[in-house]
């Protein structure tokens, strides 16, 4: 915090007016956003300004290059996906809590997640881990159809209101194990799996369409992770490694199998 100090009580007047103008347009501007203990920090955020300087500086700054994934990231509010007091910090490129021991990824990798679908707008996507529903609501963006499972029936109702408040009613939610995918809606051509599994789940696999693409992180509940790209070429299953991450393990029938 800087002090400014002065001998002039004309000085320290006009000072005064000056901060008691300064409070006023502050409190005035409906664009703020504004977290708890923001007012001693002096913490507010235009979320349009900001969503802004994220597509450049962490998204454009760090290698992702297609410009409909650009685009998609600089249309969708985050900060509507976020609980109320984390809403100030939603353009910060970090995870942040949405409830449940859960949380929505950050925008770098929702970003890069996405490009590597390689989507070009007539296809069909499932996803699985729901969340927030802001990963959707990108994914809506670039496909014809969005289709998202989430294991947790509070997020998925959660993420089901956030969608059709915002305009998402395009995007189909359903309650249930992502593991199973999505049977009847398939097959797809992406699948997007937000939790780590230490393989791809088999019928996951059998509803990817032949030359489909799954994104996933890789690796075993408590090991390296790895974000893969994986191509279902002739059949036969293609995996590209991608960058380390890490993400919370996959709930549901899938811990059954694991060791």
């Amino acid at each position: 915090m800087n002090i400014i100090t002065s001998s002039s009580k004309a000085s320290r007047g006009k000072l005064l007016l000056a901060a008691v103008f300064f409070l006023s347009c502050a409190l005035l501007s409906g664009f703020a956003l504004t977290a708890p203990g923001a007012r001693a920090q002096g913490r507010q955020v235009d979320p349009a300004h900001a969503r802004q300087r994220m597509v450049e500086q962490d998204l454009r700054g760090r290698g992702i290059r297609n410009l409909r994934v650009l685009q998609a990231m600089s249309q969708v509010p985050r900060h509507l996906f976020v609980p109320e007091g984390l809403r100030a910090f939603a353009y910060e490129d970090r995870p942040l809590s949405i409830g449940e021991e859960q949380t929505i990824s950050q925008p770098y990798m929702v970003a890069l997640m996405t490009e590597l679908l390689q989507l070009q707008g007539n296809e069909k996507v499932l996803e699985v881990g729901t969340g927030s529903g802001y990963q959707a609501a990108v994914l809506s963006h670039l496909a014809k159809e969005v289709y998202t499972i989430e294991i947790l029936p509070a997020l998925a109702e959660k993420a089901r209101e956030n969608l059709l408040r915002l305009g998402y009613a395009q995007v189909r939610v359903k309650a249930g194990d992502g593991f199973f995918g999505w049977e009847e809606k398939g097959p797809f051509d992406a699948i997007l799996i937000t939790a780590s599994a230490p393989r791809v789940p088999e019928p996951l696999w059998q509803q990817l369409s032949e030359r489909g693409r799954l994104v996933m992180p890789l690796g075993a509940e408590g090991q390296p992770q790895k974000l893969v790209r994986v191509r279902k070429i002739d059949g036969r299953l293609r995996i590209e490694e991608v960058t380390d991450v890490l993400f919370v393990p996959m709930k549901g029938a899938i811990e059954k199998a694991r060791p």
